[in-house]
This record gives structure tokens, C-alpha cells and sequence, in this order.
């Protein structure tokens, strides 16, 4: 038995709600704190180990023989493959760099058990496979949310409709559904309440308000790790995409379109930086939504590919927010700040993750937003001309925010508000990561585009074709 046989993926599982159960005994904050850097830690050096043990050609079968899972569940529902490989270690790694990046004013307000937990069932969720496991995980992930909301004494109602409209829907469209594959044909009555799901639960128009809700309610670092992994987005592959016709893809596809073009113009005119970063962040996930659901090798690799870029290329730009908030308080775009003589990493690193989330060149979101890009022009001229308009308000967006934050008349202050060692290291980490996967593409692609293949493969095992158009129409029509 080597290393790599280990279960690692059920470990970190394991080991986060243990963390959390232990860190939630722990009444100091500092000590608190200390736990919470220890256990996140460890459960990311155990998804980093599952990713590598994976793409060394660990079979899978060795691995599950020393698994707990058959015993408990009678059967392996947690295990890594093609798709969430690279995000479980991902969904690891922005859960420890945003424990590592809170600052001591912060730590009263940021629980680091109730993370710990969230964790725990994130990777559950990630790692899951089964269809019943993921809807069941993805509403027991719901909860936690919620009871901040409630702890820190903020509205809940917007956020528990839209959720319990989403658990709703989602169990009627699994009651419906024929999960197994055992028929070609799904009923509408299965498609359009999952379709109607993952839209609320993605944050797609005119479900968007519970995401600026949350945002505007929940402690940032909270905010930040429940919507960055784009749950719904792991939904709609699992869920949706294997089995829904065209039409309803097509449906997905209008709606997310509309939605990230709507949404990127609502960033653009924000007046406050946790609507702006809630904003961008509806863009960009709609985008993903918008590269899915065009079902072509091509534009499924750019989705994959821009789905972890932005996962790591906005969790950097919310940390640098979440690290400005710490120090000044929540920030108006309503005038120029000039903080740029007191933060001036803080400065470079908004920029170098803003512009990455939408494709500067030399950075991880260039390549994906160019492959999705291409895979849109393809399937159709128009959706691929509204990715690029996105993209470009996306852009002015992020620079009229830098430029209201870091310029203007300097900031005066008598103490120093320079960022601590703790947040370099974890919004550095992010950036050599953005700019190694923007200099050095070509890995990451070709498993996004591997994964991309075995999607597809098993959607035209389950799903039947389009009818083909008749040679004898098309010849007849007009040129």
C-alpha cells in the first residue's frame, strides 16, 4: 500500500467536521483560530493528495478498498474523477487562505468551527457523484447560512425563500426524473423544475437578489466561500446536463446570457463595493452557465476552464476587498479614496485578480475566456458576441473600482494600514497561481477539455439526439 491508496478525499471530510466539532469547544478567539489554521490546513493537504493520487493513475478500485464508505452507506458515494479533481483541492485551499487572511478584528465575528463545517459539507458536495447524495448535501448546505444570518442578528427572509424555493423545486424535479438513465426521454415535469433550480440557485434574473442579499448581510469571508465554488454550476452538470433535452439547455443558456449581461452593467453603477463584487460575481457565473449549456466539446472545455479561473481569480479579488473592509470600514463608490499610498499590495493585487477574472492577457482567465469564447462563435455568432460585450463591462467595471478605491486625494491616517504577513502570503499564493496557470495553460486545459469529452460522452448515452433536419428542407430552402 502506498500513500496514494489512501482515501484522502473521505479524510478531509472526515477531518473538517471533526475540526469543527473541536474548534466550536474552544471559547478564546486567538486559540480558536490557531485550531481553525491547523484543521483547514490538513484538510487541504489531504484534497491535494486525493488530486495527485488521481492524476498519477491511482486506480480506482485500490483506493476504494480501503474506503469506510461501503460499510457506512453500502455503497462509495464520495470519489474523484475527471470533473471535480482539480475543485475539491481548490474548494480546500480558498477555505484555508481565507482563515489565514482574517485579521485579529475580525476573528470574533468569523467563526472558524461554523467554516469548518461549511467545509466539510462543500467537499461532500464536490466529491459526491450520486444524484439523491448531491440534491440532499446541496440543501443540507443551505442551513448553515441561514443560522448566520440569524447569530448575527440580519434579515433572513430573502435568502430562506429563495433557498426553500430551490429545495422545492429540486426535490420536485427529482421525484419526476429518471436519475438512472433507464429512459431516453425525461419528462417536463422533471426538466423544468431542476432547470428552474439551478437558475434560483446559480442566481440567474430575476432570482438575483439573494446573492446582493447575502452579500450585504453575511460577514464577507462567509459570503465569499458559500458562493465562489458555484455549487449550482457543479448542480447543472450533475443533475441537468446528463439527461435535459435541448430545448432546455437552450432555455439555460438565453437566460444566463441575459443575466450576465444585465449583471455586468449593474456593477458597473454600484455605489457600494459588496454590491459591485456581488455583481461581477452573478456575471461571471451566469457565463459559466452560458458555456455549459451550449453542449460543444469546445465551449464545455471554456466553461470548466473559466469556472476554476474565476474560483481563484475572485476569491483573491473578495479577499482584497474583505482586507480593505478591515481597515476602513465598509467603502462607498460613490468617491475617490486614494488608498494607494497605504496599501499599495493590496493596490496591485485588486488589479492583478480583477483583470483576471475577465481575461487579461497573461493571466489564468485569459485562456479560458478565449476557449469559451471560440466554443460560443461556433454554436452561435450572437452569444459569442454577447460573451465578449460581458466581458468588456465586466473590465470597465473593475477598473472605475480601482480607480475610485487607490486614487484620488490620499487617504490620512495616523496608524499604519499596511497588510499583514498572514494576508500577503494568502492573496500572493492566489496571484503566482493566476499568473503560472496564464503563462503555463496547456495542463489545466487538457484535463478541463478531458473532462469536457466524458460529459458529453455520457450525455449522448442518455439523452436522445435532436432530429436532424431533412436533406430535402434544407436543400429547399433559400439561399
Amino acid at each position: 500500500m502506498n500513500v496514494f491508496q489512501i482515501p484522502w478525499l473521505e479524510l478531509a471530510i472526515a477531518g473538517s467536521l471533526v475540526g469543527a466539532l473541536g474548534v466550536s469547544r474552544v471559547r478564546d478567539p486567538l486559540a480558536a483560530a490557531r485550531w481553525g489554521y491547523a484543521f483547514t490546513g490538513a484538510v487541504f493537504a489531504c484534497t491535494f493528495l486525493a488530486w495527485l493520487g488521481f492524476y498519477l493513475g491511482t486506480p480506482r478500485e485500490v483506493v476504494e478498498q480501503w474506503s469506510a464508505q461501503p460499510h457506512l452507506f453500502g455503497t462509495v458515494l464520495f470519489a474523484v474523477d475527471e470533473l471535480n479533481a482539480p475543485l475539491v483541492p481548490m474548494i480546500a485551499l480558498l477555505h484555508f487562505l481565507t482563515a489565514l487572511a482574517t485579521t485579529r478584528t475580525k476573528m470574533r465575528r468569523f467563526s472558524f468551527s461554523w467554516s469548518l463545517c461549511s467545509e466539510g459539507i462543500r467537499l461532500a458536495l464536490f466529491g459526491c457523484t450520486n444524484p439523491i447524495g448531491i440534491a440532499v448535501i446541496l440543501i443540507a448546505g443551505t442551513i448553515p447560512p441561514y443560522l448566520e444570518l440569524l447569530n448575527r442578528g440580519k434579515p433572513a427572509r430573502v435568502y430562506a425563500f429563495h433557498m426553500i424555493l430551490f429545495a422545492v423545486l429540486l426535490v420536485v424535479g427529482l421525484v419526476f426524473a429518471d436519475v438512472d438513465g433507464h429512459h431516453r426521454t425525461q419528462s417536463a415535469l422533471a426538466t423544468v423544475p431542476l432547470m428552474a433550480a439551478i437558475l434560483v440557485r446559480c442566481g440567474a434574473v430575476p432570482a438575483h437578489c439573494w446573492i446582493t442579499d447575502w452579500f450585504e448581510h453575511a460577514s464577507f469571508g462567509n459570503a465569499l466561500l458559500y458562493v465562489t465554488p458555484l455549487a449550482g454550476v457543479y448542480a447543472a452538470i450533475r443533475l441537468v446536463l446528463p439527461i435535459a433535452p435541448e430545448w432546455v439547455l437552450q432555455s439555460i443558456s438565453i437566460i444566463s446570457m441575459v443575466t450576465a449581461v444585465y449583471a455586468a452593467g449593474m456593477a458597473a453603477i454600484q455605489r457600494d463595493t459588496r454590491r459591485f463584487f456581488a455583481y461581477l460575481f452573478v456575471s461571471h457565473g451566469s457565463l459559466v452557465l452560458v458555456g455549459l449549456e451550449l453542449v460543444t466539446t469546445t465551449s464545455l472545455t471554456g466553461a470548466l476552464a473559466l469556472w476554476f479561473s474565476i474560483g481563484l481569480s475572485l476569491s483573491g479579488f473578495g479577499l482584497t476587498l474583505r482586507a480593505l473592509e478591515s481597515r476602513f470600514g465598509r467603502l462607498s463608490l460613490t468617491r475617490y479614496h486614494g488608498l494607494y499610498e497605504h496599501s499599495p499590495t493590496l493596490a496591485v493585487c485588486f488589479l492583478l485578480t480583477g483583470l483576471a477574472s475577465v481575461g487579461f492577457p497573461g493571466t489564468l482567465g485569459f485562456v479560458s475566456t478565449e476557449v469559451l469564447t471560440d466554443g460560443a462563435i461556433e454554436a452561435d455568432l450572437y452569444v459569442g458576441l454577447a460573451i465578449v460585450l460581458t466581458a468588456a463591462i465586466n473590465g470597465i467595471a473593475v477598473v472605475r473600482a480601482y480607480l475610485l478605491l487607490f486614487t484620488g486625494a490620499r487617504h490620512q491616517s495616523s496608524v499604519s494600514l499596511q497588510i499583514g504577513a498572514r494576508e500577503r502570503f494568502a492573496v500572493l499564493v492566489l496571484a503566482v497561481m493566476i499568473l503560472g496557470g496564464g503563462l503555463y495553460p496547456q495542463p489545466g486545459i487538457s484535463t478541463r477539455h478531458k473532462a469536457a469529452e466524458e460529459i458529453l460522452k455520457d450525455r449522448e448515452g442518455r439523452v436522445v439526439p435532436a432530429a436532424p433536419v431533412p436533406h430535402e428542407e434544407v436543400a429547399a430552402k433559400p439561399d
